[in-house]
């Protein structure tokens, strides 16, 4: 299995480095190029993080938040999965501080304010990563129930935010099993990538669970 993400990991690259000699100088393609290059260089990230190779696997998990992070000029309002894809591959990188920084931009930009439950968690997000678990919480609170978002992200959060470890650990093992339930994955990478970061949050706080999953890594 390592040889296999190894090999992914590689082919993710060359997309990477592909895109980049073909960015235009501007325009709307050249934020969908970004978000193209941003999530390969995410799939190399997770890929060597699958094949043991955390290093390797900590540099593209950077790469692929700068990439995001560029990716914002130009693109659509409401693109909120950008400051969570850039949020979540720091904190799976384990960069705590580059994560403060993108927190704050989703912040900055108006997270909170967003109508949409995709920008609210980009502010959950943010919020729990700069340790203001009670902003968290107050958000994340709004997110439950809902239909046009997963509840066992919504009950993760809130968990976070609360401090509350039974109810997190039941949160993210639902999470862990809604992964494993689906038959289609960003780039074709089939990470649980959603938990690995907010077990990196839970870990700040001890709450991190013990998950065993061919989704994580060993």
């Amino acid at each position: 299995m390592a040889a296999d993400w190894e090999e992914r990991a590689a082919r993710a690259q060359v997309r990477v480095e592909d895109g980049a000699v073909r960015l235009p100088e501007g325009g709307d393609e050249r934020q969908r190029q970004l978000t193209r290059m941003g999530n390969a260089a995410w799939a190399a990230g997770l890929s060597w993080l699958m094949a043991g190779r955390r290093e390797e696997a900590g540099s593209w998990l950077r790469r692929a938040a700068e990439t995001y992070r560029r990716s914002w000029e130009g693109a659509p309002p409401g693109s909120w999965g950008r400051p969570i894809g850039a949020m979540k591959s720091r904190l799976i990188a384990g960069d705590a501080e580059g994560a403060a920084e993108d927190a704050r931009w989703a912040l900055d930009a108006g997270a909170a304010r967003a109508e949409s439950p995709i920008g609210i968690y980009a502010a959950v997000l943010g919020h729990l990563v700069l340790g203001e678990d009670d902003a968290a919480g107050e958000l994340g609170r709004g997110l439950r129930g809902r239909d046009d978002f997963p509840a066992p992200v919504a009950l993760s959060l809130v968990a976070l935010a609360a401090g509350d470890a039974e109810g997190y650990e039941r949160a993210i093992r639902a999470l862990v099993a809604d992964f494993e339930s689906r038959e289609e994955f960003l780039e074709d990478t089939a990470v649980a990538d959603t938990v690995l970061a907010l077990q990196a949050l839970a870990q700040e706080r001890g709450l991190d669970a013990e998950l065993n999953s061919p989704l994580v890594p060993p």
